[in-house]
């Protein structure tokens, strides 16, 4: 099913760059980010190194985490997450 490779126009393996760079920006270990999304710390892991991909659900929630970041208060987590939307969603539009 390609609708959650390209959801939101990210690509496997953008996707699992994404979560690791959004799980580390927000200092949250594996576990706790699994928490924090409603899934195993095995599906973080997998998501992080390519062997799974998130279900277009997962995807939406990565999505309401990385906006959350960009209205942040403080700056240097705001300019983190928009630099992160326009590494991972940006880019791809253009490609569009």
């Amino acid at each position: 099913m390609a609708f959650h490779q390209n959801y939101l126009n990210v690509e496997q393996p953008a996707v699992g760059q994404l979560v690791r760079e959004l799980r580390q920006t927000l200092k949250l270990t594996q576990e706790k980010f699994a928490t924090q999304l409603g899934v195993s710390f095995p599906t973080i892991n997998r998501w992080e190194n390519g062997h799974a991909t998130p279900s277009p659900l997962a995807i939406k929630q990565l999505d309401i985490l990385l906006n959350q970041l960009s209205e942040s208060s403080d700056a240097t987590l705001r300019e983190r997450g928009q630099a992160m939307r326009e590494k991972y969603f940006f880019a791809q539009e253009l490609k569009a």
